[in-house]
């Protein structure tokens, strides 16, 4: 069980990474969650999947650095594991970024996850001074180039979007091969691409819009393109950042058949986070971001433990 740090918007200050950090280890939560933004744009391109007019949520004007933060909550955590849920490749020099994570593995001690995604922002990519066109090409890639920079000690690469000379880059990861990586993305090309590498597996999101019988889909077609390729399905994991709408109430019985996925009490949202469970999900990281709820580190902290009582 793990919980998204509170890196967006106005709640994202100094105080609240560390409280929140230090208080989810001490309560026995596993992992720490940080996600990256670059723009609000004021008149997007691309627009945002999870409101009705498309409009990015007010929280992603402010955002904090997911691996300076995360480098930050190392030196003030002993065990608790790091992850980006999710990162998104493209916008970086994967030589910079495989350095940078290695480093953030080095200082602490072996707790780093990796999760990338390519992104979807026609805004972010043109900041980034990126082609939006052939991105599952690149990242094909791009996964190869960090595994090489993470294991290898002459790196190498000749290919179309990428080219290292041979060099020595290091510091290598205290995580042997290399740290976890994982991807997120919905897609059979996304599927692929974890099975085709050889990663640790897939990042997926359960929502209201996500619900849960999509996400099953995803998870079955994930598992039939590792069984067509003869690979051990138990060496890739699950990992779903989930976000609640916790409500007073219950729904009626005339709503129950309607209520959406981690919708709910805190009982309705236990049955939905059980069936999670029951799909073989590995593990579920709780974002509180972009709810009222998101302000209070506290209180994420007491539902997050709620919550996981449902996963036992």
């Amino acid at each position: 069980m793990g919980i998204s740090l509170p890196q967006a918007g106005l709640q994202a200050t100094r105080e609240n990474v560390l409280h929140m950090a230090k208080m989810a280890e001490s309560e026995g939560i596993d992992s720490l969650w940080v996600f990256e933004r670059l723009l609000w744009p004021t008149n997007p391109q691309t627009p945002y999947a999870a409101t009705p007019d498309g409009s990015l949520p007010e929280e992603y004007q402010i955002m904090l650095d997911p691996l300076e933060t995360l480098t930050f909550v190392a030196t003030n955590t002993n065990k608790i594991s790091l992850g980006t849920s999710v990162i998104d490749m493209l916008f970086h020099n994967p030589v910079v970024l495989a350095r940078r994570f290695a480093s953030l593995d080095i200082f602490s001690q072996g707790r780093s996850i990796a999760g990338f995604g390519i992104g979807w922002s026609k805004d972010e990519f043109q900041v980034s001074n990126v082609p939006f066109s052939k991105k599952g090409k690149r990242a094909d890639e791009y996964v190869r180039v960090l595994k090489k920079i993470w294991t290898e000690e002459n790196v190498e690469f000749k290919g179309q979007y990428y080219s290292i000379p041979k060099s020595k880059i290091g510091p290598k990861p205290v995580q042997k091969p290399h740290i976890p990586i994982y991807l997120g993305g919905f897609s059979s090309n996304t599927m692929k691409r974890i099975v085709e590498n050889d990663l640790n597996g897939w990042l997926g999101i359960v929502v209201g819009v996500a619900p849960l019988g999509y996400v099953e889909t995803v998870i079955k077609d994930f598992r039939n393109i590792a069984a067509k390729a003869n690979k051990n399905l138990d060496s890739f994991k699950i990992v779903l950042l989930a976000y609640t709408d916790l409500k007073e109430s219950s729904f009626t019985s005339d709503n129950k058949a309607n209520r959406p996925t981690l919708t709910g009490t805190i009982d309705e949202i236990g049955l939905d986070i059980k069936k999670i469970k029951d799909l073989g999900v590995d593990h579920i990281a709780f974002g509180y971001n972009f709810l009222p709820l998101g302000k209070d580190v506290n209180k994420m902290i007491n539902l997050t433990k709620q919550f996981s009582e449902f996963a036992k």
